[in-house]
């Protein structure tokens, strides 16, 4: 039997009196990362029992709308590359890759 390995990923948000995240900082050991800042995080996780998407997306207040374009588009384009890998669908990933690109032409993310 093979030998199992824990990975542990940390996220920290320190919330204002209203809740409203004002720092969010993450560590990943296995990466690196040790209490690094972020100004956004998005969490999807898959229930299969349920089969539907549970979901964490924080921001802090102070995160400029510009980085939050920014930041959509690059998820859409990591969760493209992603869906790749996962289904092989190629059909479908430039489909996707194409909204992706649709998305930073409207938002003139593209110089």
């Amino acid at each position: 039997m093979s030998k199992t390995i824990t990975s542990t990923i940390e996220l920290k948000v320190e919330l204002d009196e209203n809740r409203v995240p004002e720092k969010l900082k993450w560590s990943a050991e296995d990466g690196g990362v040790n209490n690094e800042e972020a100004k956004a995080i998005m969490l999807s996780v898959w229930d299969s029992v349920a089969q539907e998407t549970l979901k964490i997306d924080l921001w802090t207040k102070d995160m400029p709308v510009d980085e939050m374009k920014k930041f959509f588009h690059q998820t859409l384009v990591t969760m493209s590359d992603a869906f790749l890998r996962a289904t092989q669908d190629e059909k479908m990933t430039a489909t996707m890759k194409d909204f992706c690109d649709y998305f930073a032409e409207k938002l003139e993310l593209k110089q």
